[in-house]
């Protein structure tokens, strides 16, 4: 017990000593006005010193994807620091790559901006703005997700790539945060961002995106995403994923027919049970209209006693294993939990598919 007790006094005498360096720098140290160089010179700035390079890029509306709200755990906000950025802390390196770190990646919430700072950002972050919205319905497609078609009102329309996603700001006990949500509305609808959500217990994204309704507000930055479809109408798409994964397969797929009415497609969607079924029906409906669009669903666990199910069954990838032939020209995009990530990218590497996006959730 006494033991205990030591090391919990300890404890709270580092975090206390952190705190107080903290709040004495602020109060004590004036790094004065610094420049903040972007892209050689693309995009420069003076910003007070002493704030993290996240906070000033956000000050100065250009919108780094940061989905912990700044607390370095989820490494969204990578940059390159070229000079001024200090040396890599021990926060960052969990997060970063040896790559990287030689490279000069760091992350953007954990730079205190001391000196000149010179940075390099990936143009598509610098056209990203803040979006404002209108709830204009909400669907519930399970028991614990939700459709949340959102109108936009500034500005009011939005251009995407199939795939990206947005960061909604969401209300929280330490003020607003910020959580990331792939667009399932398509590229063909720019006035309009679909999400498909689900409710995670003390989320603070979901739980608060699953409470709005009809006429409510809601805020966001975008687009963001590393999904690039492929141009070419001659080569297989293969869309994978499970749970809230569809959000980006229902994007992709229907910016797909509107423009290749005749491409083929594949979609996989895994589900532990009829309980988990949600567009089903619209797919079927699609596959009418496109003979080439293959829809395949597939339950994990067994059925209860008395549940009708007659498609597939098992993890999805036994599915893809399935139905997909070797030697197909094709491009495949994957959103689910990671173990389905690595099954699924296994089989169709052994298919000899290597043009492979994915998004682990």
């Amino acid at each position: 017990m006494i033991y205990l007790l030591s090391v919990a006094s300890f404890a709270g005498l580092v975090m206390a000593l952190s705190a107080g360096l903290m709040i004495a720098e602020r109060l004590l140290i004036n790094y004065g006005i610094c420049k903040l160089d972007i892209n050689a010179g693309e995009k420069p700035l003076e910003v007070d010193g002493g704030q993290t390079l996240l906070a000033s890029l956000y000050d100065n509306e250009i919108f780094i994807p940061s989905a912990c709200g700044g607390k370095g755990t989820c490494g969204h906000c990578k940059i390159t620091v070229l000079s001024g950025g200090g040396p890599v802390l021990p926060t960052e390196t969990p997060l970063l790559t040896r790559k990287e770190i030689r490279s000069g990646v760091r992350l953007a919430c954990q730079v205190k901006i001391r000196e000149d700072i010179f940075v390099r950002i990936p143009s598509d972050l610098l056209n990203v703005k803040m979006y404002s919205s209108t709830v204009e319905s909400t669907v519930d497609l399970t028991y614990d997700i939700n459709e949340i078609r959102l109108r936009l009102d500034d500005p009011a329309e939005i251009s995407h790539r199939p795939g990206q996603y947005v960061q909604v700001q969401a209300p929280s006990p330490e003020g607003p945060v910020f959580r990331a949500y792939s667009i399932s509305s398509p590229a063909q609808e720019p006035d309009i961002v679909q999400l498909v959500v689900r409710l995670i217990p003390g989320g603070v994204g979901s739980s608060y995106l699953h409470n709005v309704g009809p006429a409510d507000t809601v805020n966001f930055t975008g687009p963001y995403g590393e999904f690039w479809l492929n141009e070419d109408p001659s080569v297989e798409i293969v869309c994978v994923g499970g749970g809230c994964g569809m959000a980006p397969m229902r994007n992709i797929i229907l910016t797909l027919y509107d423009k290749w009415p005749d491409r083929v497609c594949w979609l996989f969607f895994g589900c532990r049970t009829t309980r988990d079924i949600f567009y089903l029906q619209e797919w079927e409906e699609l596959s009418k209209k496109h003979p080439n669009f293959h829809v395949v669903y597939a339950l994990s666990d067994k059925l209860e006693e008395g549940e009708q199910w007659d498609g597939e069954t098992g993890f999805i990838h036994l599915s893809v294993d399935k139905y997909l032939e070797s030697g197909v020209r094709r491009q495949a995009f994957l959103c689910g939990p990671p173990l389905m990530i690595e099954a699924v990218t296994r089989v169709l590497q052994e298919k000899g598919t290597d043009d492979i996006f994915y998004d682990e959730f």
